[in-house]
């Protein structure tokens, strides 16, 4: 659940795209006179293309100015928490996660955006149809995706090679556990995976093997199922795969770690956000051209992908609904896609988001090593039920309830420290099968 990307801020902007824009249902109108707008957004390098092009947006709407503020992701999630429980009206558009897009929808703490999305030119129908089903809620939408992501397996093409093997395009986790033994040597690790405490961090990828194994945070009733033997055989066979063929310090790895790992080729495979394999196929990457990309790894279920977006939305709190909707509906939508193509580059475009950007020959040309398997997982992944079970909340690598935060953090260290051999998975999973059970009795 991590992006950037740079920008190029000296691309020229094409004479009529002002023009383009404004055909989507953003037309002026008397009521647009001297609005300004406040958009609060996370700071990473999409986010600061869309603050770039914001003049094309109020050419097309004289009368409305947009003001941004570009926060880091931490103080953006504290200060749009804050606004959105207290009502303050700090923000006219906020940039939310999948994860707060279902709570806070249901508390009508959203603008319903179902209506206002329903204009044809606009064609909400071309967002990738599981994006629109983690930001729906009972048949609603309250969020529209500014850039999405799922998870696929990335591997050195090189490395296997060299073994002689061939990666399946839909691998078994035992698969990929019995790749990792082979091509493992004193100077590589066979895989990286993420082992840093955090609900964002170890249980991004550790919650889909849960998934896949068959088991889940919670089942139906909002009984915790931490310490239940899908999710102990889950993260045990986690913790063996790290503990013979992963990194020698699995808990300081997340992200970044992981990446400049595989740059460095110090690692021969990695599960994690599809996005990372924009990065590794930059025109600076050692390994450009060297990479594989997959689907990610599975066990019981068909697909163990997760699903993330950063969403722009409206909250129910502002003054100016109408001027933050076209904003909401400009930097969403085609024109949009092609403005930043044009401008900033096609690699700039914002992926996971609309089917059609990846029907664009300019778009397809410059991310053809990933963008055909993004497509396919993110299509293929299910957030109201990614596991064998069905679960009473939407969403893959998270649960949709505020606790979840706090539980995932504190359950995350339990499970850190059984990776790092300071106690074990049953212990690790029975203290956390308590911090679990007392969020949920809250939603009994």
């Amino acid at each position: 659940m991590l992006f950037s990307k740079k920008v190029n801020a000296a691309g020229a902007i094409v004479a009529t795209s002002a023009l383009v824009l404004g055909a989507v249902g953003l037309g002026t109108t008397a009521a647009n006179a001297a609005t300004t707008i406040t958009v609060a957004t996370v700071n990473n390098g999409n986010m600061k293309d869309m603050e770039s092009l914001k003049g094309e947006f109020e050419k097309a709407n004289p009368g409305i100015t947009v003001k941004f503020q570009v926060l880091e992701e931490g103080d953006l999630r504290a200060k749009v928490t804050t606004d959105i429980a207290t009502g303050g009206g700090a923000y006219d558009v906020i940039t939310i996660g999948a994860y707060e897009v279902p709570m806070w929808g249901a508390d009508k703490k959203l603008v319903d955006l179902t209506a206002d999305l329903a204009d044809p030119a606009y064609d909400v129908k071309d967002i990738l149809p599981p994006v629109r089903a983690a930001l729906s809620v009972k048949g609603k939408q309250y969020a529209v995706p500014f850039y999405g992501e799922s998870s696929i397996l990335m591997y050195n093409k090189d490395i296997l090679k060299a073994k002689g093997i061939t990666m399946p395009n839909k691998p078994t986790w035992q698969q990929v556990a019995d790749i990792a033994k082979k091509v493992k040597t004193s100077k590589t690790a066979g895989i990286c995976m993420r082992g840093k405490p955090g609900w964002g961090d170890l249980f991004a990828p550790l919650t889909t093997v849960v998934q896949t194994f068959g088991g889940s945070w919670y089942d139906m009733k909002w009984n915790a199922q931490v310490n239940a033997k899908p999710f102990v055989e889950a993260v045990t066979f986690y913790k063996n795969l790290l503990d013979t063929a992963g990194e020698k310090d699995p808990v300081s790895y997340s992200f970044n770690e992981c990446l400049t790992s595989l740059k460095e080729k110090k690692s021969a495979m990695w599960v994690d956000a599809s996005v990372a394999a924009s990065m590794l196929e930059a025109k600076d990457s050692p390994v450009a051209g060297h990479m594989g990309y997959v689907h990610a790894p599975v066990y019981k279920t068909k697909e163990s992908g997760w699903l993330w977006s950063w969403n722009l939305a409206v909250p129910a709190s502002t003054k100016q609904k109408d001027a933050a909707v076209k904003f909401v509906k400009w930097a969403t939508s085609k024109e949009y896609h092609q403005l930043v193509g044009k401008t900033l580059g096609w690699a700039s475009v914002p992926p996971g988001a609309r089917t059609s950007t990846y029907s664009i020959p300019e778009y397809k040309k410059a991310a053809s090593a990933f963008a055909k398997i993004t497509l396919e997982v993110m299509s293929s992944v299910n957030p109201k039920q990614p596991g064998l079970n069905p679960q009473p909340w939407t969403g893959i690598q998270f649960v949709a309830i505020p606790e979840f935060q706090d539980v995932g953090n504190k359950v995350a260290q339990l499970v850190a420290d059984a990776l790092a051999g300071r106690k074990t998975v049953k212990a690790a999973l029975d203290a956390g099968q308590k911090i679990a059970q007392a969020a949920g009795n809250k939603h009994k």
